[in-house]
This record gives C-alpha cells, sequence and structure tokens, in this order.
C-alpha cells in the first residue's frame, strides 16, 4: 500500500535525501583530501628516518586510516543509497526473467 503524500511531504523528503546525499559526498572528499595529506607526512617521516622513497610509499602502516576510515565510509554509502546500490529493482526484474526463461526451457 503506498501512502499519499502532499506536495510539501514530498518536498521536505526530497529535501532530506539530497541533504544526505550532499553530506556522502563532503565526507567523502574530506576522507580522500585528508588521507593523501596524511600519507604524505608518514612517508615524508619514514624517509627522514632512513628508509628508501620505495619502502616509505610501500609501506602498509601509512595507510591504515585509509582502510579503517574507508569501512566507515562504506557504511555511510550504505546508509545513504541504501543495499539497492547493488541489488535494484531493474536487477530483480532481470534475474526474474531470467529464471522464468530458464525454467521454460526445461518443461
Amino acid at each position: 500500500m503506498e501512502k499519499e503524500f502532499t506536495k510539501e511531504q514530498k518536498y521536505v523528503l526530497a529535501r532530506k535525501r539530497v541533504e544526505k546525499i550532499s553530506k556522502f559526498y563532503k565526507h567523502l572528499a574530506t576522507y580522500i583530501v585528508v588521507n593523501i595529506f596524511l600519507s604524505a607526512i608518514f612517508i615524508v617521516g619514514d624517509i627522514n628516518d632512513g628508509d628508501t622513497f620505495k619502502e616509505a610509499f610501500t609501506d602498509y602502516h601509512n595507510y591504515k586510516i585509509w582502510l579503517f576510515w574507508g569501512i566507515g565510509i562504506f557504511f555511510q554509502a550504505l546508509n545513504t543509497f541504501g543495499i539497492r546500490i547493488f541489488f535494484n529493482k531493474d536487477w530483480e526484474e532481470k534475474k526474474i526473467k531470467k529464471y522464468m526463461n530458464e525454467q521454460s526451457k526445461y518443461r
């Protein structure tokens, strides 16, 4: 059963949705900029401690923040866009048609 919304209610819901998406993209941009900056600082610090550039650049510890903060970004993306990123209505319809076609072949 679908609910009937007034024009103002639709506007408020749409505005909240856009704000949520905007907030996600701002967080994603902050994630990228801050992590590039921090990784550069860590790499320069390792080079000053005597590592070569290759050793400093490939050191896992310089990228841990990317991983752990990235997990948070992933869950925020799921919260913002929902699981439908992966399983949207088009995907469901395609799978239904595929299985119906497969069943009709065996009859």
